[in-house]
């Protein structure tokens, strides 16, 4: 076993020196490809990219070989969403599809109000509590509450910053998802709103999610409600998401009966969901 393995280390690379123990009459017997490919495909992909890579010229274009990728997304089920969309980068859609990620700081109100910029603060204001009623996914234990004059706050992600370049947005557009739960008390009616938009470089609107207010009547069922849109074929462009949300009660009562929301979500999607 340990000559096996000193062969596959020591002789992988058509130009790696023989060691001092090691007769250089001896013959040298390269790895593979496609062997060399399926170790690769078997060890993390950090360890691919920051050590393999490294090793000698033979290593290196494996690990950066496209096919390398392409079989590694197949073998994780990253599916593209539309056959004629071939990302030209397949180790950049991997890590992006694998990393896929909530790109909204702060969404259940854990922090405060970090990461959020107030925009409008009526009534007695935004507040943050424990939720009044159990919400599906069992992480959510705060929300964000309204008051009786109009409450919104915005988040802006950079998406450059957050790993997403500007080619890979141009030219594969992966789909923009987002989400949001907001809610009711039973004894107050609220109204809630919500814009999403995508903003170029400038910070110009290419495309605008504004759906009409949703108001829930007084003596309502108390529950949770989703708001859902996902962006596709946005065209080029787009470097910023802006997320903006909000609203009030609708008896203007003091204090903070106004819609609720939390569990906020911004997501780009490069590959199908499973």
């Amino acid at each position: 076993m340990k000559r096996r393995h000193s062969v596959m280390m020591g002789t992988a690379c058509s130009d790696s020196s023989p060691s001092p123990n090691q007769s250089s009459s001896e013959p040298v017997i390269p790895l593979q490809l496609d062997i060399l490919e399926e170790i690769f495909l078997n060890l993390p992909p950090q360890h691919v990219v920051c050590v393999c890579r490294l090793v000698c010229r033979q290593w290196k274009d494996v690990a950066d070989s496209e096919s390398f990728w392409r079989e590694r997304c197949r073998r994780e089920g990253y599916q593209l969403r539309d056959p004629s969309k071939v990302p030209s980068n397949w180790r950049l859609f991997y890590f992006l599809s694998k990393k896929r990620r909530n790109l909204i700081k702060n969404p259940r109100a854990e922090d405060e109000f970090q990461g959020w910029r107030i925009l409008k603060n009526g009534g007695n204001k935004w507040k943050i509590e424990g939720s009044m009623v159990k919400h599906s996914n069992p992480a959510v234990q705060k929300n964000f509450v309204t008051s009786y004059g109009w409450c919104t706050k915005e988040q802006v992600i950079n998406l450059m910053e957050e790993g997403y370049n500007p080619s890979f947005m141009d030219e594969f557009q992966p789909h923009i998802r987002i989400s949001d739960w907001y809610g009711a008390r039973s004894d107050c009616g609220s109204i809630y709103i919500i814009s999403v938009q995508l903003l170029d470089h400038k910070k110009n609107v290419l495309q605008n999610f504004s759906p009409e207010p949703a108001t829930i009547p007084q003596w309502n069922d108390q529950q949770w409600h989703q708001m859902v849109h996902v962006f596709k074929d946005y065209g080029p462009g787009v470097r910023y998401v802006r997320f903006t949300h909000g609203g009030k009660d609708t008896q203007f009562w003091a204090g903070w009966y106004g819609i609720r929301v939390t569990e906020s979500c911004v997501e780009v999607c490069p590959a199908l969901d499973n």
